[in-house]
This record gives C-alpha cells, structure tokens and sequence, in this order.
C-alpha cells in the first residue's frame, strides 16, 4: 500500500469516493469530477489517498493547509477508510502522511474532529497522539 496525494481526477477516484463518502456520511453525496477537481486544484487542500497494491482505493483523507496571522494552520478532514480494508493500518498511515506534510508546510499542530461515536477511529487519533483539546466547537447552518 502506498500514500499519495490525489493530482488529478480520474474514474477510478470518482469510483472510490462514490463507494467511500456513504461510509463516512450518510447526510451528504459523494463529490462529483467537477467538484474533486476543485479540491485537486486547490492551494489550501491536499487529497490523499491509500493505494492498495493493484490500484484500489482502499481510503482517503483530506488535508486543509492555510495561513493566518498566527501562522500555517493544519486541520486534517473527511478521514475515511474502506470497510473491507479496515484493520490493516491504512487510517495510521494516511494521518502520519499528513501529519508529515503539514510539518513540512510549516504546521505546528493539526487539529481534527470525530464523533465519538466513531470509536475506533478515536482510538486511532489518540494511539497517534492527538490530544482532546478544551474547546468549544461552534456550528452556523447557513441552511436555515
């Protein structure tokens, strides 16, 4: 298995991400060519994907890199990892490939959120070494 940042849009990555989205969110649709295009072309997100050894998509997390006066901050999103292919490392890998970029970006802390209900990839975050933070986490739909 190899990690590697997603540089462009092909069937096999609208294929996975049509199999990967309803895994991770019931509540929203898989993102169309167009749209992971956008994300490819993006300065501030890094798509990056687990690879399997004949080419599948075995999972896929997106890394957001910007700056703001405080410095480059890093939040690492949409983490999710194929059912058939869980239990074979391929979360700890793609979050250590993250966490390696985002030093390298200039980062000096990722953050990221997960429902507690998605218990083992919690444990996942914590056997990597993230750490709760205290802080409140804020939502505004802007969807009435």
């Amino acid at each position: 298995m190899q990690i590697t940042e997603a540089t462009e849009v092909t069937e096999a990555l609208v294929s996975a991400m049509d199999k990967l989205i309803p895994q991770l969110s019931r509540s929203n649709p898989a993102p169309t060519a167009d749209e992971l295009q956008i994300i490819v072309d993006s300065d501030a997100s890094r798509l990056l994907l687990a690879i399997d050894d004949d080419g599948t998509i075995l999972g896929a997390l997106t890394l957001v890199l910007f700056r703001i006066p405080t410095g480059v901050r890093a939040w690492i999103e949409d983490v999710v990892v194929d059912t058939d292919a869980r239990g074979r490392g391929v979360g700890d890998k793609l979050n250590r490939f993250a966490l390696d970029m985002a030093q390298e970006n200039g980062a000096v802390s990722v953050d990221l959120t997960s429902r507690p209900s998605r218990e083992a990839a919690n444990r996942l975050y914590q056997r990597i070494g993230f750490e709760p933070r205290d802080t409140n986490v804020y939502r505004y739909s802007l969807n009435g």
